[in-house]
């Protein structure tokens, strides 16, 4: 497949930046995937080739920052002065991303976006139960992949979340201590877990 093939796969203008062809992939993948057309052969196909392009155009294709029009100087730097005092930010729940890892094979990295658009039905539709259970198992057969890790980490927050709303503070906090072994490093998630302990003690 050419480069000029992989774009129109994607329904794009030769040279599209990074972020069109992430967006425009996206799109085109839930519609063709097979899980949404179950017995389709034309979809399957479809699907196969979509990954195909945009696996090629995510070496090649250009960020937005390296396709500023000539005419338009980039911002100069602004100084940004410390506030005297301190302001608290609402930190919103991070919500599981997928990035391609060079290291999976093809059919590792199929396996890694079905599972990650499964993922978000679940989460989406507070099945969370099937959703540790798909994490789970994607972590066993892919445990070389650090998104994978988080993607655990945060299936099980969201389950120690709704185990507080639910009134069971025992399997709450089981869940919520085990996201933050599995994923420690995650700064948005410990504000979150941190946040979901103060809701428990304020029930005791």
């Amino acid at each position: 497949m050419t480069i000029e093939e992989c774009y129109s796969v994607l329904g794009l203008k030769v040279g599209a930046t990074l972020e069109e062809v992430k967006t425009s992939y996206r799109v085109l993948a839930r519609q063709y995937h097979p899980d949404v057309n179950p017995g389709d052969a034309r979809s399957h196909d479809r699907f196969i080739q979509l990954n195909q392009a945009y696996h090629r155009l995510l070496e090649i294709a250009p960020p937005a920052a390296q396709v500023r029009q000539p005419s338009t100087p980039p911002p100069s730097p602004t100084p940004v002065t410390a506030p005297e005092t301190t302001v608290k930010t609402r930190v919103t729940p991070k919500e599981p991303e997928f990035r391609n890892n060079p290291r999976l094979t093809d059919l590792e990295q199929l396996l890694k976006q079905r599972g990650y658009l499964q993922l978000q039905g679940f989460l989406k539709a507070q099945r969370f139960p099937r959703a540790v259970a798909l994490v789970d198992a994607l972590a066993q057969r892919l445990p070389q992949d650090p998104e994978v890790r988080q993607w655990q980490a945060i299936a099980y927050q969201r389950w120690g979340r709704h185990a507080i709303a639910a009134g069971d503070l025992d399997k709450a906090r089981i869940y919520l201590k085990k996201a933050l072994r599995i994923d420690p490093h995650n700064r948005s998630l410990w504000i979150e877990v941190e946040r979901d302990f103060r809701r428990l003690e304020q029930i005791f």
